[in-house]
Order: C-alpha cells, then sequence, then structure tokens
C-alpha cells in the first residue's frame, strides 16, 4: 500500500508552518459551530463517516496512464453531516494516517489537513447546497459534480503550495495536477453519488444531515470493516500526486518521519502481506471511528 498524500520534503518549512496556522484556525472555527449544531445522534455517525472514509481511501482505483486515484470523502462527509463535523471527520482521518500510518509527513499535517479536509468540505457542501432541493436524481447527480469540484479545488491547492515551496514551476505543476486530478475526481463523484444514493434507499431519514440510531451506527462501522477487506486488491500504480513527483523529478525530496510504527499500512511482524494490509486497515478504521467519536461527544459536553 502506497502513502497517499503530502510527504515531508515535497513543502517548504514556510509553507507547511503557515498551513498548519490556517488547519489549526478552521479546526477551531469547525469545533466552536459543532459545539452549538451538533446533534446527539450525529455524534455516531461522525465516527461511521471517519471509518467509512479511511476504508474508502485504502481502494486506490486505476486511472489513465498507469496513474492511480483514491477517494477523498471532504464533500461526502459535508453532505451528510455539514461542513463543520465534516472538517472534524476530515481531520480525524488524516491525523490518524500521519500519526498512525506514517501517510502524509508530520509536518506537512496542516497542508493535508487543509487540502483535503478543509477545502473539499467547503467546496463540496456549497456546491451541493445549491442544488439540495432538486429532484433525487438531479441532485445526487450535482452531489457527483460537488465532489468533483472538490478534487479538483484540492489538487489546485496542492499545486499551488508545491510552487510556493519552490518544488517546481507554477506552468508545470498546475496542468499535471489538475490533468490526472480531472480523472481523479470522476470517481470521487462516482463514489460520492453511490453513497449518497444507498443511503436515500435504505435511510431516507438520514438526508440532508445524517441522524441515526444504534443499528445504524453498528451497521456502518462493520461496512467500514468489511471495505478494508478489499484493501489487498487496491491498485499499484502511484496516485496523481506521485505520479507528478516522478516524472517531473521532485519525488526524491520525500523525507522519512521520525519513527515507525504502521508504516504502508502493514502490520511489521506480517510483512508484506494480504493479511498485514487487511488487519493494519481494519486497526486504523477503528482508530478513526473512536477519534471521530470521542470529539463529537468532547464538543457535547459528554463523558
Amino acid at each position: 500500500m502506497q502513502p497517499l498524500h503530502i510527504p515531508d520534503g515535497f513543502l517548504s518549512s514556510t509553507i507547511a508552518l503557515l498551513f498548519w496556522l490556517a488547519s489549526a484556525v478552521m479546526v477551531g472555527l469547525a469545533a466552536r459551530r459543532s459545539e452549538r449544531g451538533l446533534g446527539e445522534r450525529q455524534i455516531p455517525l461522525m465516527g461511521v463517516m471517519a471509518a467509512f472514509i479511511f476504508a474508502a481511501q485504502m481502494l486506490n482505483f486505476p486511472v489513465a496512464g498507469g496513474t492511480s486515484g483514491h477517494f477523498l470523502g471532504g464533500a461526502l462527509a459535508a453532505i451528510l453531516l455539514g461542513p463543520w463535523a465534516g472538517i472534524l471527520v476530515m481531520t480525524a482521518v488524516i491525523a490518524v494516517q500521519a500519526l498512525l500510518f506514517q501517510d502524509g509527513g508530520l509536518l506537512a499535517m496542516g497542508a493535508n489537513i487543509f487540502n483535503m479536509g478543509v477545502v473539499t468540505a467547503l467546496v463540496g457542501y456549497g456546491l451541493y447546497r445549491l442544488g439540495r432541493n432538486w429532484p433525487p436524481a438531479a441532485r445526487l447527480a450535482w452531489a457527483g459534480l460537488a465532489g468533483w469540484a472538490a478534487t479538483m479545488s484540492s489538487a489546485l491547492l496542492t499545486a499551488l503550495q508545491l510552487w510556493l515551496s519552490g518544488t517546481i514551476a507554477l506552468q508545470v505543476v498546475v496542468p499535471a495536477m489538475l490533468g490526472v486530478h480531472a480523472f481523479i475526481g470522476l470517481g470521487e463523484g462516482a463514489i460520492t453519488v453511490a453513497a449518497l444514493g444507498f443511503i436515500e434507499r435504505v435511510r431516507p431519514d438520514l438526508q440532508p444531515r445524517a441522524r441515526g440510531g444504534l443499528a445504524w451506527t453498528w451497521g456502518g462501522l462493520l461496512l467500514a470493516l468489511a471495505t478494508v477487506m478489499l484493501a489487498p486488491l487496491a491498485s499499484a500504480h502511484p496516485d496523481g500526486l506521485e505520479r507528478v513527483a516522478q516524472d517531473f523529478g521532485f519525488f526524491t525530496l520525500a523525507q522519512d518521519g521520525p519513527y515507525q510504527l504502521l508504516a504502508g499500512y502493514r502490520l511489521p511482524f506480517l510483512g508484506d502481506t494480504p493479511l498485514s494490509t487487511v488487519l493494519a486497515s481494519a486497526i486504523g478504521a477503528l482508530a478513526v471511528f473512536g477519534v471521530a467519536f470521542w470529539l463529537g461527544r468532547s464538543l457535547r459536553g459528554e463523558s
């Protein structure tokens, strides 16, 4: 399993710290807004969404030119939970990926949270709101477009960060990142539509903001754990950012983290085996469920 997110070394220290600050501000704002507006029955669904997004991100799918893409999930989380809770869910996912699996650098974590969590949630939700009262088929199609646009926005911001860091020229990185992510965004849109369509069929009461009971919570968690069983089948091709880094010669700038826990989404004592990937991924899904669930309870002042 290849790392999915910006590693340390791709961004300058100045840009990385700037986006740590920007992410801290936005996550703090999201926490304050969620504290006032988070419903009790949304709390377990924050955990379910975090687990599902983590699991779905494991399933890299092939796109053009020997490149793969992966689901981001910020638009889906924001559509179901609202933008502020969606940002918190994505922050939980990205933080666990970096801290536990060394997927994305620690210095670059602020940029990863901002690009994949803050921007995707705000862009995806903002676009979806324009069509949320449309007939079901049109609304789902518009949600797919929102997911695509969220992916493109994240890719554009990543390109700008790389340029501002002096890693690659602007006129090279923008078309390269947007070109490959235009295809990846199609997968994002399709998964967003499929997930929303499934929810509307089995639990229409979860629209437009998720509310659910205990059975739905456990069912969603089991679905996420079932999804990680497919992780060994994920495409082995480099993802969009990794492909651009390889093609334009800055992949060697990537730096290893200061420690190794479950790097590469594998259990060290099981080596590079499908079982190792599945078990490590299951640990990750449970971890992000716990973090997001705990965060929701804390914001409501529950023990």
